[in-house]
């Protein structure tokens, strides 16, 4: 019996340092999950802000060719849709009123692009550029007015300049796209992996906890299984110890109670006579005659 509770005991030993274990990986689990959501949203963030800083450059860009376009290149110029007039304007209009003013658009230099005036990663180098720029000495003011005429030439390097700016963003724009893609797909994949293994923990924990405790409960079954075979032993011992000092006594006055035993059946037996009518002295005297011819 003892070697069994020593064995479940060391069974439960076990099981205790494996739900500890498993408690401690639950724990660990949490926290790299923790730890990639706030990574999974710093990049979603950075993302966004790369995809509007590079969207806006592209628009200014796009911007900046077309007001070029106005200027060395007429027939490619597309103009800004005209002001659409509310029907109240429209009557004032028609009746010979002035239209009313358009509102310049905001943002950089009247282009509507207002992501780019503040200072994001993407303009650290035209920053830099502008910064050098300053320090150079500024060039020399043209002579004539000639160095204002339209040259085909020179607009055409400019357009492949900035056509070249429009296409390097459009490659980073689709690079980071799949990036996020993937990335988010990596995370997504993780966190079913993730809630996968703490369900399986979780249940291996609550499997584990409930076969500690039957292994407790057949422990305290064991000691109390002992508790009783112990007070039965004592029991059984006190009763044959008991009876023990019985059969010594018995033995000790056996021949005493042999002797107080033969007198009773005696004094029975003369008892008997009496009440049969004889005389007991007559008796006594008939027994001491025969004893005295037995002598002879």
């Amino acid at each position: 019996l003892e070697v069994t509770i020593d064995e479940i005991k060391e069974a439960v030993a076990t099981t205790v340092n494996e739900i500890e274990a498993l408690s401690a990986g639950i724990k660990a689990l949490d926290k790299s999950v923790e730890e990639a959501t706030e990574l999974r949203k710093s990049e979603n963030a950075e993302y966004k802000d790369t995809l509007a800083a590079d969207t806006a450059a592209k628009k200014l860009i796009l911007i900046a060719k077309n007001r070029l376009s106005q200027f060395y290149a007429p027939a490619l110029y597309i103009p800004p849709p005209e002001q659409e007039l509310s029907e109240e304007e429209r009557v004032f209009v028609n009746m010979g009123g002035t239209p009313p003013p358009t509102e310049a658009p905001a943002g950089i230099a009247g282009t509507g692009v207002t992501y780019l005036q503040a200072p994001p990663a993407v303009l650290v180098q035209i920053s830099a550029h502008r910064a050098s720029s300053h320090d150079a000495p500024p060039p020399p003011p043209p002579e004539t007015w000639d160095a204002y005429q339209n040259k085909e030439q020179e607009h055409n390097g400019v357009v492949a300049m900035l056509d070249m700016l429009v296409s390097d963003l459009d490659k980073e724009l689709q690079e980071i796209e799949v990036e996020e893609k993937k990335s988010q797909k990596d995370y997504e994949q993780m966190m079913a992996e993730s809630a996968a293994k703490r369900a399986a923990d979780a249940e291996a924990i609550t499997s584990k906890e409930s076969s500690k405790a039957e292994m407790e409960m057949q422990i305290e079954k064991f000691f109390e299984e002992a508790h009783s075979t112990l007070m039965q032993a004592n029991a059984k011992a006190e009763y044959e110890k008991d009876l023990h000092a019985e059969c010594d006594w018995l033995l000790a006055n056996f021949e005493a109670r042999k002797e107080a035993r033969a007198g009773e059946v005696d004094s029975l037996k003369k008892a008997k006579a009496i009440l049969s009518g004889a005389d007991f002295a007559l008796l006594q005297a008939t027994a001491g005659r025969r004893q005295l011819r037995g002598s002879n």
